[in-house]
């Protein structure tokens, strides 16, 4: 299948589903075939892969409505939002307070991705592009989040990823991260000690829900000279008060 048409299938799926978005009610393939003006045929094909991927729900009748995968999806949309939303007031706070990056991170798999940051006005300054990605074992945050996996999950980790090397400084032996990761936990932060880019020092600190859940990590980012020991506390403040903007008091019980 040529790249075209690749475009072109995805064009035709979401507008069938917006059509279906202006219904209340189910509908029928001669409708969306009519308003689409796709052959019956070729919508009913589209539908069906749209159906087997539960973005679309066909009744017993045979109509068709949005499916349950659409409002699953749409609860991880929301959640980000709001996190970047709640998060960002405090991060230009810190920002300004200490003078360096303040990344916003959530966890995709065995992966961290930036979703926001306040960069630091510094000439000499360390920048992450948000939408860029980082093993769990090389960033503060990420430590933290295999922490709450407990041993076998950082074992789990290991072996899905085998440890690769970054820097000189990356963790690459499981006893060494499962070490790193309880000391964390217990800490309540971490640090990245140019393990993911010689030359970076971070701290991390993660952000809870209103239900308890991670909801991403809060970490700051400077040249490893610059920082230090003594805003620990601080940026530990500053992911308690995004956490308490989210629903989350646990800190307290």
């Amino acid at each position: 299948m040529s790249k075209t048409s690749s475009i072109q299938v995805i064009d035709r799926m979401a507008l069938l589903l917006n059509i279906m978005a202006q219904y209340d009610e189910a509908v029928s393939l001669k409708i969306l075939s009519a308003e689409s003006e796709l052959h019956p045929s070729t919508a009913f094909r589209i539908l069906s892969s749209l159906t087997k991927h539960q973005l679309v729900e066909r009744d017993d009748a045979g109509y068709y409505h949005l499916g349950i995968k659409l409002l699953h999806l749409g609860a991880h949309v929301r959640q980000r939002v709001g996190l970047r939303q709640q998060a960002k007031p405090i991060m230009r706070k810190l920002r300004d307070e200490l003078g360096e990056t303040i990344n916003l991170t959530i966890r995709e798999n065995d992966e961290v991705v930036y979703v926001e940051r306040s960069i630091s006005g510094q000439m000499m300054r360390v920048e992450q592009v948000i939408g860029s990605r980082a093993p769990l074992h090389v960033t503060a945050v990420g430590k933290l989040m295999l922490a709450e996996s407990g041993e076998e999950g950082c074992r789990k980790y290991a072996e899905r990823t085998g440890l690769p090397a970054y820097t000189k400084n990356t963790i690459t032996e499981i006893d060494t991260l499962i070490s790193k990761t309880r000391q964390a936990h217990r800490n309540g932060f971490a640090y990245d000690d140019e393990e993911a880019e010689k030359g970076v020092g971070c701290i991390g600190v993660l952000i809870y829900n209103n239900t308890g859940e991670i909801a991403g990590g809060l970490s700051l980012s400077a040249p490893i000279e610059r920082r230090k020991e003594e805003w620990v506390p601080i940026v530990i403040e500053a992911g308690k008060r995004i956490s308490e903007s989210l629903g989350y008091f646990g800190y307290y019980q």
